[in-house]
């Protein structure tokens, strides 16, 4: 049985389906990608741009500041190579507001929880929890960033915000987010290894600052917000998200995996061994995981099988955080005890229904922030793509997630 969070989510994707141009309704396997160039071309016509790049010109990004300075797309290959990010092209082409949210796209977007609850900024105070009364605030759904300084492989935004949550608490913040490319030099330091000269490689970061304006102090009592970053990324019919996680007892940490969002997953889409979580990035089944902070590791990813890209994702996880908001659409018990890592495989929300990609994501957040007048808190969120020759690939697998490219590739064996 669904829970009523799970029935919004699939009511709102078919709402969002139905009402999006006739070429999102097609369903079609993703094996091809379209290159970067292909990308950066199409949303010049429809977006203002910021591309990033090393000298090269091989590794660059795609930022929108009209898209509250999203990542939409990268390439460690320069025009010609993979665009590794999800873009939503109908939605993008068709320059119309749609009512609930506007499903971009997006390999790095900036967004703030928690989305249901007592505490969320997603609902108005007293309203029900169902899709006719759920809004993304414009803020962080429509609205552009202004840009405030922009050089060859960074660029950083400010924007601020006023928002109130459905307890009736206001907050006045102002959010700083810096895009920035990281070199090879740090991506090894990142990753603790050297990785093969033949792999490409693009990585960047994005460093999330919230900063609250306002004259109250901002309190569990109240409420509290998270900094929520999504990556939208391409599937393939052999994709795999791997996800390490804490080892210890369900009594000591709890459950491994939580995977109730949408109803049970599969046996033959999600997999549990000693040390990690292994789930399907293949956008044909929608589904969602998330891991707890008794379980996270600082580093987790997925293994493109098809076109031999590893990426990986990183993030700040301060010593000592109690606190993660709950996104559950309902009023809750423990409004403190959400998840800290999540990964969602997009598919059809009914028969006969295209998905919405398809597309696959990796997700993190921050702790819960109580932050006095004037106080800030840092949220770091790093994505790396690494695409060649699956033994290079295999030593980067191995010593990052503890799992080779062969344990990986059978994880869903038959």
């Amino acid at each position: 049985m669904m829970n009523r969070f799970s029935h919004s989510v699939l009511v709102l994707a078919l709402l969002l389906a139905c009402n999006q141009p006739e070429t999102t309704m097609e369903v079609d396997q993703q094996t091809d990608v379209p290159t970067f160039g292909d990308d950066v071309a199409f949303l010049k016509e429809h977006t203002d741009l910021v591309l990033l790049s090393d000298e090269t010109g091989e590794v660059q990004v795609a930022v929108s500041p009209e898209m509250q300075g999203r990542v939409l797309t990268s390439t460690a290959s320069g025009t010609d190579g993979l665009g590794f990010g999800w873009i939503n092209r109908a939605v993008i082409a068709s320059s119309v507001r749609q009512e609930h949210i506007n499903v971009f796209g997006g390999e790095d977007r900036f967004w703030l929880g928690p989305e249901g609850g007592q505490y969320s900024i997603y609902f108005q105070e007293g309203d029900p929890f169902d899709l006719d009364h759920w809004y993304v605030p414009a803020a962080i759904d429509w609205d552009p960033w202004p840009v405030v300084e922009q050089e060859m492989g960074s660029v950083s935004f400010e924007k601020s915000m006023q928002l109130q949550n459905y307890s009736g608490t206001d907050f006045e913040l102002q959010v700083n987010r810096e895009v920035r490319l990281v070199g090879r030099a740090l991506i090894h330091e990142h990753l603790g290894l050297e990785t093969d000269p033949s792999v490409k490689v693009v990585a960047f970061e994005t460093i999330n600052t919230v900063t609250n304006t306002g004259e109250a102090a901002w309190t569990r009592a109240g409420g509290l917000l998270s900094v929520w970053i999504l990556g939208m990324y391409n599937p393939s019919p052999a994709t795999t998200i791997v996800v390490p996680y804490a080892a210890g007892s369900e009594e000591e940490r709890g459950p491994i995996v939580n995977a109730g969002y949408f109803g049970n997953v599969p046996l033959d889409r999600l997999a549990v061994d000693d040390d990690a979580v292994f789930f399907k990035g293949d956008g044909e089944y929608r589904s969602k995981i998330g891991l707890s902070k008794y379980r996270s590791m600082p580093t987790f990813g997925s293994y493109d099988d098809i076109n031999h890209v590893l990426t990986l994702v990183q993030y700040t996880a301060p010593e000592g955080a109690a606190d993660y908001v709950n996104s559950m659409w309902e009023l809750q018990e423990n409004p403190y005890s959400g998840d800290v890592i999540n990964s969602y495989n997009d598919g059809p929300p009914a028969p006969g229904v295209a998905p919405l990609g398809p597309f696959y994501e990796l997700e993190t957040s921050s702790p819960a922030m109580a932050l006095e007048p004037g106080a800030s808190h840092t949220h770091v969120h790093r994505t790396f793509h690494l695409q060649g020759d699956e033994g290079a690939l295999d030593v980067v697998a191995v010593a990052v997630l503890g799992k080779s490219i062969a344990e990986i590739r059978s994880a869903f064996a038959q």
